[in-house]
């Protein structure tokens, strides 16, 4: 069962990045979105990230809306849990364990330092996530639309002769 929800999983995402390769924008256009909806959707907006999505894509011709709504797809909610448990434990990592506390004795007076440990991990991760997600959205792209280039381009013409 769970090999057929990651293969169902891989190939929607696959399908929703090739429909962003057909667009109209430039390779660097759907990068950007993508890398840019990775930042915003890897971040914990409670779902204001979508009205960010609108935004950008209201404000801009040169946002690739297709690219951002791949960002959604691969960060999707069920892959943020795993998102934040590893922002909390990289927070922890760079801030230091919460002064007193223990798995056990959590209680609400941790709440900011848990917070900003959690929003510390968090912006790290998502950086990282932006770049890794631009760079290889911008290999995939190019690699994309040179296929289809050399495709057409070993097409014989209709009239040519």
């Amino acid at each position: 069962m769970v090999p057929g929800r990651l293969i169902a999983y891989r190939d929607r995402v696959r399908s929703t990045l090739e429909t962003a390769f057909e667009t109209e924008h430039s390779p660097h256009d759907v990068a950007a979105s993508f890398a840019a909806g990775v930042f915003i959707t890897a971040l914990p907006t409670l779902g204001t990230g979508l009205l960010v999505f609108v935004l950008l894509a209201a404000i801009s011709d040169r946002v690739c809306k297709l690219a951002l709504l791949a960002s959604v797809v691969v960060l999707n909610p069920a892959v943020k849990w795993g998102v934040y448990a590893a922002s909390f434990w990289l927070g922890n990592r760079i801030l230091g364990p919460v002064p007193g506390i223990s798995l056990s004795g959590v209680s609400l007076s941790a709440g900011p330092d848990i917070v900003a440990r959690l929003l510390v991990g968090n912006l790290v991760i998502a950086v990282v996530f932006t770049v890794v997600g631009y760079a290889v959205v911008l290999r995939l792209v190019l690699a994309f639309r040179r296929r289809e280039l050399e495709l057409g381009d070993a097409l014989p013409e209709v009239g040519s002769e």
